[in-house]
């Protein structure tokens, strides 16, 4: 894989780890764990296992629907 690739592709994964911890609203979070799956799914493809790379882009954005749809009906 490119080296400015790589490079780019860690800082968005970073980048979301670090909007994940430090945030406060559940909903960044979970936006933070969607730049986390972002960053990391080209990292699995580049190692071969194809099929983890698309179980994880299948079961990412399905759990976050999920995950918002909790959060909103205990905000109300």
């Amino acid at each position: 894989m490119n080296g400015v690739l790589v490079v780019i592709l860690a800082l968005i994964t970073l980048l979301g780890t670090f909007a994940t911890a430090f945030s406060r609203d559940p909903f960044d979070k979970v936006i933070g764990l969607g730049l986390i799956a972002a960053g990391v799914i080209p990292f699995i493809v580049d190692r071969g296992y194809l099929d983890v790379a698309g179980a994880t882009a299948l079961i990412t954005p399905i759990g976050t629907i999920f995950i918002l749809h909790l959060m909103r009906r205990k905000a109300s």
